[in-house]
């Protein structure tokens, strides 16, 4: 019998909304974060129409914000970030379904574009087995460059990370997801699920 990967998007899917811009937020406080969305508008909102592409725009507003920033200073307030999403920022039904597939014995994935830098420590307190995330570029000095490590978590490249991770180990796959850049991922996966409402709607 192959075994059952419940892989879960992140933001609105897991999480009530959008976590990067908060998790900016509280590391680097709202005038700059406010000044770098502003400043970078035009290109935000090419990305949202798909015009140019969401990991460029990522990285665009990264840049400012975390480059030259020591990734020893910035990993405790990903792990505090986390840990402040645990405590209200997690969607109820989406946690009622990572509770049942943990129930059953299933290995429960989280596969999201947000970074890997408060997603890690966030997964580890849930228990799941793997966190397919975006990464963040550091350099020698251990300091953040502000570009992403890898292409942006998003459409196919949640694919690829799932595939990858499984190593062609077969298995049974249940995926859920609450936007266009999950539809691939759900598409791949035997039984898929979009947030809809109050809950999850099956995609077929």
């Amino acid at each position: 019998m192959p075994r059952v990967v419940a892989a879960f998007d992140f933001d609105g899917t897991l999480s009530r909304r959008d976590s990067l811009v908060p998790f900016l937020r509280r590391l680097c406080g709202d005038p700059p974060v406010l000044a770098a969305i502003l400043t970078r508008l035009p290109l935000l909102l090419a990305a949202g129409a798909g015009r140019v592409s969401r990991g460029r725009a990522k990285e665009a507003l990264l840049r400012p914000l975390l480059g030259g920033r020591s990734l020893a200073d910035v990993e405790p307030v990903a792990g505090a970030f986390a840990s402040r999403l645990l405590g209200s920022g997690m969607w109820p039904p989406g946690m009622e379904r990572l509770e049942w597939h943990r129930g059953r014995g299933d290995d429960v994935v989280i596969v999201s574009a947000s970074p890997e830098l408060y997603l890690a420590p966030l997964g580890r307190a849930l228990g799941v087995r793997a966190v397919l995330a975006t990464g963040l570029e550091v350099d020698a000095r251990g300091r953040l460059t502000g570009r992403l490590a890898g292409d942006n978590v998003r459409g196919a490249e949640k694919v690829a990370r799932l595939d990858a991770w499984l190593a062609g180990d077969p298995a049974e796959v249940w995926a859920y997801g609450n936007s266009d850049g999950d539809r691939q991922l759900l598409a791949r996966a035997d039984h898929g699920f979009l947030r809809r409402g109050p809950g999850f709607t099956p995609t077929r």
